[in-house]
């Protein structure tokens, strides 16, 4: 398996648990933080908090951890607060779409100019939002589909959470097989 394979499934297996985890607010407790915005902040600080466990693996060299989150911290806190203003004022699909390729562009550009601005910017920036963005769409249509047909035998609140959990997932793995991908991209020259 090379090296770029493996970055890109450690990205997207890790951060899919995470995203679960995350998405677990909006499942079992979306009144936990009092109101929308509210929530979006306690689920971004589970990200904020999780993603360097299962993530700091994608660094080379030494103090991977600490190196991680100086460099996470800002790029998916700039990501969050991008793809959050998209979504609370444009609003629907189209703040989507604008969420996700401002979101995830400043996201790239954070992490690529930490690792010292190695070649190839593009080709990672546009993967990660590539991946980073069906992912997303792909766990949408899997909620409202889950929503829509319903599970035999399941109530409509052990439905929903179901739904709900399988968007986290589905984002997840492909925001972090981006994540891995553009981070195996970037360091390919140091092997």
């Amino acid at each position: 398996m090379t090296s770029l394979l493996r970055s890109t499934l450690h990205g997207g297996l890790g951060f899919g648990v995470v995203s679960v985890a995350a998405y677990s607010i909006w499942a079992f407790m979306p009144r936990l933080a009092g109101s929308e915005i509210g929530m979006y902040a306690l689920i971004a600080l589970v990200y904020l908090g999780g993603a360097g466990l299962a993530l700091c693996g994608l660094l080379q060299g030494e103090h991977r951890l600490g190196r991680f989150y100086r460099m996470f911290l800002p790029a998916f806190f700039g990501y969050a607060l991008l793809w959050s203003l998209a979504w609370f004022v444009i609003k629907g699909r189209p703040g989507e779409w604008v969420g996700a390729a401002a979101g995830t562009l400043f996201f790239s550009f954070m992490c690529w100019n930490s690792l010292k601005r190695p070649s190839g910017f593009w080709i990672a920036a546009l993967v990660l939002f590539a991946l980073h963005t069906a992912g997303y769409f792909i766990g949408g249509k899997w909620m409202y589909g889950v929503l829509g047909s319903g599970i035999e035998g399941w109530t409509k609140p052990q439905v929903a959470i179901v739904a709900k959990l399988g968007w986290g997932l589905f984002h997840g793995l492909g925001f972090g097989a981006g994540i891995g991908f553009a981070l195996g991209w970037w360091q390919r020259s140091q092997h």
